[in-house]
């Protein structure tokens, strides 16, 4: 058999404009950045061009390697999926029930402190987004906006209050009472920071309350003039007690957190809230059965993004 002959012919251009589409393009920039990113990796890199380093590095532990230890990083590539196959598939359902109420996906969004720092709706864009979705969404003592700002912007959202216990007590209460006022739907107590980690890249870039500005800060800043023009031309920055500090992130956990909190102490904030109750911050099997038999709810596994103890075990166990 001879070699079939290929017959070619002059381009129609009328046939070429059917098969070229051109993306449309979207003027309004963020809409844009977020129309692209397809994965959590882009938004890293989106906030990396966006942000300075301060901020950026403090936030964002898990997603930038050298804060992540190897092995814990490793554990989460190392995720494999099992198909199966021949399932129907034409109707998928996400929606789960978290804590006795149903949640229209899996997972909600994790407490984070100082949150404007990266954003400039920071909570308020977290709970909303949250309450649009129908997640859960918590509220870090450490927030940059209120109980009371928080339950205003997501009304019929699932608002939980995530508390660290202060030396304080009364104070530490105050903010549970006033969550309870607020109607707020659950409790998260954060129980792996008895005392600070060391934190060294908030001190290489001057993470300090108020920020320790240099040279190299500065530098670092001008390029992203949206961030700092955001952060200029919007109200300040406002978090529990910190006004008056002068130091570091940890300095500050160090002065205001009790590293005497233990399950007695667990068992009294319980009583006090009186109702749902979420321990984060367990790492370990008998941790998990103590709190389950005093009776909290639910529990989350965290090793604080490695910022609190880099070498302690990563919440997904290895590949077997």
């Amino acid at each position: 058999m001879g070699k079939l002959k290929i017959k070619r012919r002059f381009p129609n251009p009328k046939e070429m404009l059917q098969l070229l589409r051109f993306k449309p393009w979207v003027f309004n920039g963020r809409e844009r950045r977020l129309k692209g990113a397809y994965t959590i990796y882009d938004l890293r890199t989106i906030a990396k061009r966006r942000t300075p380093k301060p901020p950026l590095t403090t936030r964002m532990a898990l997603l930038i390697k050298r804060f992540l230890p190897a092995r814990a990083r490793q554990a989460f590539e190392d995720i494999e999926f099992q198909p199966r196959i021949l399932r129907d598939v034409s109707e998928v359902v996400l929606t789960s029930q978290v804590l006795g109420k149903e949640s229209a996906l899996p997972f909600g969004i994790a407490p984070t402190g100082f949150t404007r720092m990266m954003h400039t709706e920071g909570e308020i864009a977290g709970c909303t987004a949250a309450q649009a979705a129908g997640i859960p969404y918590s509220l870090s003592t450490m927030g940059t906006r209120s109980i009371e700002e928080v339950a205003t912007a997501a009304p019929n959202g699932r608002n939980w209050f995530q508390l660290y216990m202060w030396k304080d007590r009364e104070r530490s209460m105050a903010l549970v009472e006033r969550a309870k006022a607020a109607g707020f739907e659950a409790l998260m107590l954060t129980v792996d920071v008895p005392v600070a980690g060391d934190r060294l890249r908030d001190k290489h870039n001057g993470m300090t309350i108020p920020p320790a500005l240099t040279l190299k800060t500065i530098a670092n800043a001008l390029p992203r003039p949206e961030w700092w023009i955001n952060f200029l031309t919007t109200d300040a920055l406002k978090f529990a007690s910190l006004d008056s500090w002068n130091g570091t992130v940890a300095e500050l956990l160090d002065t205001m957190f009790d590293p005497t909190v233990d399950f007695e102490d667990l068992k009294w904030i319980k009583e006090q809230w009186g109702g749902k109750v979420i321990v984060k911050g367990i790492q370990n099997l008998e941790d998990a059965k103590k709190v389950a038999s005093l009776g909290v709810d639910a529990i989350v596994l965290s090793n604080h993004g490695g910022r609190q103890l880099g070498s302690s075990s990563s919440p997904v166990p290895p590949a077997p």
